[in-house]
């Protein structure tokens, strides 16, 4: 597991890991009981759903937020792309990832982060000033369908940490700004395949110039190239 360079954004890291990890158990809970009442469609959660999850953190793995962190420093990657946010605590894995790019070649960089969830939204601007690293985050706060719009590229790196419903909405906005080379990973796409169908049919269409194959992360880790 790779965790930030830098202490300060180290520290907050692995106690917002923790905290993620904590509610794993309810997580389990819930959605097993949903499970077997056969109530749930991972390719649209309900009214339901989305009030259980609005206090959760589902943050990214660690082992899998360091694999982020490397990537981007393999591609030096200067303007980086995360969908989903929550508590903000894989964009620190990310921001401290291009802070190392600037320091290393100079010039400039960000991490441009969505997030929908108002509290969940303030909650992770406070993480990144406690992990020193908010200068380097732009938090596009709203529905990401809109948020996104204006987004320009080249972008070097996205990290689909999101609903699955949602994924294919923020690659037709985003994938037209990767530039050659760019990666753009997706969680969980081996547990909800059927749920990411739309997003597979985009990322595997040629006219789109992306490769892709699944990595064997728990859950399975889309590894998406542009080609």
């Amino acid at each position: 597991m790779t965790l930030p360079a830098d202490p300060k954004a180290r520290a907050v890291a692995e106690r917002l890991h923790a905290r993620s990890a904590a509610q794993d158990a309810e997580l389990a809970a819930y959605f097993g009981r949903r499970a077997r009442e056969g109530t749930l469609d991972w390719t649209g959660l309900d009214a339901e759903a989305h009030r259980f999850m609005a206090d959760k953190f589902v943050a990214l793995e660690p082992d899998k937020a360091g694999f982020c962190a490397q990537v981007c420093r393999a591609l030096r990657a200067r303007t980086v792309v995360e969908v989903g946010t929550s508590y903000g605590v894989s964009t620190i894995h990310l921001a401290d990832a291009v802070r190392e790019v600037i320091r290393a070649a100079g010039g400039t960089g960000q991490v441009i982060a969505t997030e929908n969830e108002p509290a969940k939204a303030a909650a992770a601007r406070a993480h990144w000033v406690e992990a020193g690293v908010s200068d380097l985050i732009e938090l596009r706060e709203g529905d990401l369908r809109e948020t996104l719009k204006h987004l320009t590229g080249p972008v070097d790196f996205v990290l689909m940490d999101i609903w699955t419903e949602m994924a294919r909405p923020a690659i037709e906005l985003i994938g037209p700004r990767l530039r050659p080379g760019a990666v753009v990973i997706a969680d969980n796409t081996a547990q909800f395949a059927a749920a990411y169908a739309d997003y597979f049919a985009y990322v595997n269409d040629p006219a789109n110039g992306l490769r892709t194959q699944t990595l064997p992360f728990a859950n399975g880790l889309e590894f998406t190239v542009k080609c």
